[in-house]
């Protein structure tokens, strides 16, 4: 596949689609239908194309495949690449965005080819945050995704969509603008805005604080991290179903992301400075949301909090600067996608038939809907983190990080383990088990066809993911050892010593070349 752009055509083919879907002619329900289809063969060819990237990525060749670089002008570029995080996020991405189509195939009746167009420009410009390796190039693609979310929540979200649209927005873009301010002074300082050459640049270190701080608020906003997570349980309460699954399953990782590309390799003293400043933020929010969650009434509000408590668990792995907290906060972000998304298709599957989210309504759906209690179920103990689950792999390698790191933070983080078990069985008992005494909610049917095929796919990979987790984590294996080369520097506990004798600039930036993969399986 040498030469041939994948990145650019899995970018391409939702933005030529999202164009027809606009601009195709016919009669409103014909092209309401047009729309429908059409959204849902280019998910489809971009799933296709992400397995063949998948397929085609040698985890032992050189850190960055696919590698695509044309000069603009100036110092921009259209550059994209991808590693194995890179590559994993890519294809999370593509797997969660056909069942989103699915999920509003009937629950979108207004406005559809619209709807679709949005939704197929956010998976543009998710695919293009994963694999941009130009600085401002990133910053464009991380940008213009708040567009399309915003417009989904405030046009096809319920009563306080208005409301919920413009704080989502406007929180994450107050954050990204101190982010631009430092990207311009990062270029100014390093003469470049490739991405993979920045990560191995040594920025002063006085210069690095203020760096870290102006891209930590544009990630913790994303993330989001306690306390400027409030955005969020409105954006999803309000929210359409697939726009709270795509919002969980995926745009919550482009914060994850950010600190893994850039806050750890490009400033490893200030992330060991600060460290104490994101393990205490994050064992707050585990603690905080775990205990909202507990008293919510709402269903979208209760898994809304415990995506803030998950997301925790992921900044505490990142920041643990060892190989078991970084390959865990990866596979918690994977597993937190799926599995989130695969909780808000539970919800709006049964919203869809009541037209409601109240918990106190429902109960007894283990007798009229048991095809629905089961897989309910199996996404239930996934995010309680059931071993042979994927919750349960990510979570686990997160806390042997943390134990390592601070045997408080891994005390913290159990105990907020031990209330996501408790509110996630609350909700579940609640909503399935019981009496069946109310008519309305005896007359409901179980799932038919179309949902029973968006929600097996999610229950497979959530348990290949529990059963064989080292299919996702060999891919990222090479990439993380890069990162703590970076840090150890800073850091000098964790897992990233680099060779005996080896200048530490060297060693961080033997990544580039095809024999990283052995100086790094060395360190582990």
């Amino acid at each position: 596949m040498n030469g041939f752009p994948i990145l650019t055509i899995m970018i391409a083919v939702p933005i030529a689609a999202a164009f027809w879907c606009l601009f195709a002619p016919g009669s409103e329900a014909g092209r309401a239908a047009n729309a429908r289809w059409t959204a849902l063969a280019a998910t489809l060819v971009d799933l296709v194309l992400g397995v063949v990237l998948w397929l085609g990525y040698d985890a032992a060749g050189a850190q960055w495949q696919f590698v695509e670089h044309v000069d603009l002008f100036g110092r921009f570029a259209w550059a994209l690449g991808v590693d194995g995080i890179a590559l994993l996020l890519i294809m999370l991405s593509v797997f969660l965005m056909p069942v989103c189509i699915g999920a509003s195939w009937e629950a979108i009746t207004k406005r559809v080819p619209e709807y679709m167009a949005a939704f197929l420009l956010m998976e543009s410009l998710m695919i293009g945050v994963f694999a941009a390796q130009d600085l401002f190039l990133f910053y464009i693609f991380f940008e213009a995704g708040l567009i399309p979310m915003y417009l989904i929540i405030g046009i096809w979200g319920g009563a306080e969509r208005i409301y919920a649209s413009y704080k989502f927005f406007l929180y994450t873009l107050l954050g990204s603008v101190l982010m631009l301010i430092a990207m311009l002074w990062m270029v100014r300082e390093a003469g470049t805005t490739d991405i993979p050459t920045l990560m191995t640049h040594d920025f002063p270190v006085r210069a690095q604080t203020w760096l870290w701080l102006a891209f930590f608020a544009s990630f913790a906003v994303k993330m989001p991290m306690w306390p400027v997570h409030t955005w969020l349980p409105d954006a999803h309460v309000q929210a359409p179903t697939a726009g709270s699954v795509i919002l969980a399953g995926v745009l919550l990782k482009m914060g994850g992301y950010g600190f893994i590309r850039f806050l750890l390799p490009m400033f490893p003293e200030a992330s060991a400075q600060l460290f104490w400043l994101v393990m205490g933020l994050s064992m707050v929010a585990i603690v905080y949301a775990s205990l909202v969650a507990l008293v919510q009434s709402d269903m979208k509000k209760l898994i809304a909090y415990s995506s803030v408590a998950h997301m925790a668990f992921v900044t505490i792995g990142l920041f643990t600067f060892n190989r078991q907290g970084i390959e865990g906060a990866m596979l918690v972000m994977l597993s937190h996608g799926l599995v989130s998304g695969a909780l808000f298709l539970c919800v709006g599957i049964i919203y869809d038939r009541l037209h409601t989210r109240e918990i106190a309504r429902y109960g007894g759906l283990a007798d009229n809907m048991p095809r629905y209690a089961l897989l309910f179920l199996l996404f239930t103990m996934a995010s309680v983190g059931l071993p042979g689950t994927s919750g349960f792999v990510g979570e686990f390698l997160s806390l042997m990080g943390s134990y390592r790191a601070n045997s408080w933070v891994a005390l913290v983080a159990t105990t907020g383990i031990i209330l996501g078990a408790a509110y996630m069985l609350f909700l579940y008992r609640r909503v399935v088990y019981g009496r069946l005494d109310k008519p309305d909610v005896a007359a409901m049917t179980d799932l038919n066809a179309r949902e029973i095929m968006l929600m097996v796919p999610l229950a497979l990979v959530v348990l290949w993911m529990g059963v064989y987790p080292e299919s996702f984590i060999h891919p990222m294996r090479r990439d993380v050892g890069v990162v703590l080369a970076r840090v150890d520097r800073a850091w000098p506990g964790g897992d990233g010593r680099p060779t005996p004798g080896k200048p530490m600039a060297d060693h961080a930036g033997a990544g580039h070349d095809a024999a990283a993969p052995e100086a790094h399986e060395g360190a582990h």
